[in-house]
């Protein structure tokens, strides 16, 4: 193989093709290597489904009755489902809707939310205010926690947080999909918390902005 010298290195196949193409139009030699066999990264769109087993290690072939693997296109993360579509249509007619509660994320929707009592929505809105102080450089902002040391158990009790309030932060503010973080510094989930709420108040309407992956 013929030696050659790149000006950059890019591994994985997302975002980073923004970089790549950046990088190229301005003359520089750009090297993109990937470990997958598609485009996408985590959020690819995998084809056909004989690879998606693959990519599970589902042992065997799909079942003939699942008809041809070009015909199967299965995204790795959620994609917008429209909204007078079939589906939406279907969680409407089933009123899941009823059993749908908007998270509290800042202080006034604390003290309007329905998911607690009213003691509890004055210990959460405290809290809240608490994070939207916080600065990890600012020991000031700390009220006697040690964010490199303090666990987020710790500081749920010094909140006197319900397991209710305990659950729909660490995972619909936080987004952890366990419960680990509780045992762990709370200093990272403060700021997972503080991102969240900050994410809203940009746009007021969503905390994300999304990709709808790469075409070609």
């Amino acid at each position: 193989m013929k030696s050659t010298q790149y000006f950059l290195l890019i591994l994985g196949n997302q975002l980073e093709y923004i970089l790549t193409g950046i990088t190229s139009v301005n003359g520089k030699k750009v090297l993109h290597m990937d470990r997958n066999p598609y485009y996408g990264g985590e959020s690819a769109s995998i084809t056909p489904l004989e690879d998606l087993y693959k990519r599970f290690k589902i042992p065997g072939a799909p079942p003939a009755t699942m008809g041809r693997g070009r015909d199967w296109n299965v995204d790795l993360i959620p994609k917008f489902l429209m909204a007078n579509g079939q589906v939406v249509k279907m969680l409407l007619f089933t009123k899941v809707t009823r059993k749908i509660y908007k998270v509290p994320s800042t202080e006034a929707e604390a003290l309007a939310s329905s998911l607690m009592g009213l003691f509890r929505k004055r210990r959460f809105r405290k809290f809240l205010i608490y994070v939207a102080d916080f600065d990890e450089k600012d020991p000031r902002t700390f009220e006697g926690i040690d964010p490199k040391k303090t666990s987020m158990q710790e500081v749920c009790k010094k909140f006197d947080s319900g397991q209710d309030v305990i659950d729909f932060t660490g995972h619909a503010l936080a987004l952890y999909r366990t419960d680990d973080y509780l045992d762990q510094p709370c200093c990272e989930t403060i700021n997972r918390i503080k991102l969240y709420s900050e994410s809203l108040a940009r746009y007021g309407k969503t905390t994300s902005l999304v990709y709808m992956g790469l075409q070609f």
